[in-house]
């Protein structure tokens, strides 16, 4: 295991890389904010799903997706059909043009990311993308599973009260 000053510098970076999502973010299209494209991402990934599993996937609350795919639907990237096991419900479902809009944005992330990294061997680049799936999975999905708090947590959260 890792020295406490290897995690307090993990923070001080993790801090840091808001500078970098923030770039990326910038080079969007002005219509397809970080949260369109998110939704975008997912039904990709996912397929169909109703909003339900959209909310619980990006780990929102039901009144913050329905405003993404609100605006989603809206520029035709996505659409709502009733679903067929139950009619109160609806099945989101990326259009064409949804798929042309995320393509785009993966274009447009990929040659910044190409840019930016020039410097950067293949090697170094395959690494990085290697420890950061490492890293997300070593939080799991913690949308649906509650984690216990290491032992070591425990230690550093606690209060003089409650030791």
């Amino acid at each position: 295991m890792a020295e406490q000053a290897h995690y307090e510098e993990l923070v001080r970076q993790f801090s840091a890389f808001g500078a970098v999502k923030r770039e990326m973010n910038r080079m969007m299209p002005a219509d397809c904010h970080s949260g369109s494209a998110a939704v975008l991402t997912l039904l990709s990934r996912h397929g169909d799903m109703r909003m339900s599993r959209l909310a619980e996937l990006l780990s929102v609350d039901m009144s913050v997706t329905s405003r993404h795919v609100a605006h989603l639907a809206e520029r035709e990237w996505i659409e709502r059909s009733p679903d067929p096991a139950d009619k109160r419900s609806r099945i989101l479902r990326l259009t064409p043009a949804g798929r042309e809009q995320l393509d785009e944005l993966f274009r447009r992330s990929t040659q910044l990311l190409a840019e930016r990294l020039n410097d950067w061997s293949d090697d170094e680049v395959d690494r990085l993308a290697e420890l950061m799936a490492r890293l997300r999975d070593s939080f799991g999905d913690s949308r649906t599973v509650p984690r216990p708090a290491s032992p070591a947590l425990e230690q550093t959260t606690r209060t003089p009260a409650s030791t």
